[in-house]
């Protein structure tokens, strides 16, 4: 159980539906993008430090953009 499924965070924000955007307000230092359709699992040891926990509102953006990225 030494692993983990992440999604990646980027400054690089594309606009589609596979994504998230973050913003100062969720506690990052500048706006960026949860990648949700560029998913995977790696062990924990690639894992840094914690970089935000997200509000029930960003929770279900993340659910409704991983479905589209998993053709749901």
């Amino acid at each position: 159980m030494g692993e983990v499924t992440i999604a990646p965070i980027t400054s690089t924000i594309r606009h589609i539906p596979g994504e998230v955007i973050l913003t100062p307000e969720d506690g990052l230092p500048k706006t960026c993008a949860i990648n949700l359709d560029h998913i995977q699992t790696v062990t924990k040891a690639k894992v840094g430090s914690l970089i935000t926990t997200l509000n029930a509102r960003r929770l279900e953006q993340v659910k409704t953009a991983l479905l589209f990225a998993l053709g749901f």
